[in-house]
């Protein structure tokens, strides 16, 4: 196990337990994370991932601002933006762009080693099921960032797959950690769910 990986993970723990409960501190944690398993990725050639981390880069300082600017009529009682839940038509769109960009990315990301061999000097392991992860973690983030219950059901999903794939590159502990992920992704939805609850009965 590299540095890489073990700050990486321990990093990936503590940002993952703040977003579960809901703790605005879990963006800085999540912007050191990231930068860790940019370079991590790069070196076990799951480049989908790679790219994933430093999409999530952008989206932390984003999701940063978003938490602690609601806007009017958004606020809990720590002056942060509350929960809530997704409509049925965004979960359909999140759904469909899922799909056509696991696709996309799935073709490109196997051909990686071909169109730019220099960068690239292996094939992409996963292209498929990495690009999954990847973009359904990248259409997800939108939910995240403003706060959407379901976000936690998606992340299960996703944290499922990459503990699967991580296990199978050999990195067997940043496959333990998604696996650990996918528990707290539980924990997440039961915590987000409570808080919901408890606006309708402070009657905010």
């Amino acid at each position: 196990m590299s540095y890489l990986e073990f700050f990486g993970t321990m990093t990936g723990f503590v940002f993952v337990v703040l977003s579960a409960r809901a703790h605005i501190l879990n963006w800085p944690v999540g912007i050191i994370n990231n930068i860790l398993f940019i370079a991590l990725f790069y070196q076990v050639q799951l480049y989908p991932d790679m790219f994933l981390y430093s999409f999530f880069t952008v989206t932390n300082i984003i999701g940063w601002w978003r938490w602690s600017h609601p806007k009017p009529g958004e606020e809990d009682r720590k002056q942060e933006l509350r929960v809530s839940h997704m409509g049925l038509s965004q979960l359909a769109i999140l759904a469909a762009i899922a799909a056509v960009g696991t696709f996309v990315m799935g073709t490109f990301a196997s051909n990686l080693h071909e169109l730019f061999p220099t960068l690239f000097s292996e094939p992409s392991a996963f292209p498929f099921l990495d690009s999954f992860v990847t973009v359904t973690s990248i259409t997800v983030t939108y939910a995240a960032i403003q706060k959407k219950i379901e976000v936690w059901i998606i992340w299960i999903i996703v944290d499922l797959t990459a503990t699967y794939i991580y296990f199978m590159k050999g990195i067997k502990f940043v496959g333990v950690q998604y696996f650990v992920y996918t528990l707290i992704a539980a924990y997440g939805w039961y915590n987000w769910s409570r808080e919901y609850k408890r606006y309708a009965t402070a009657g905010s």
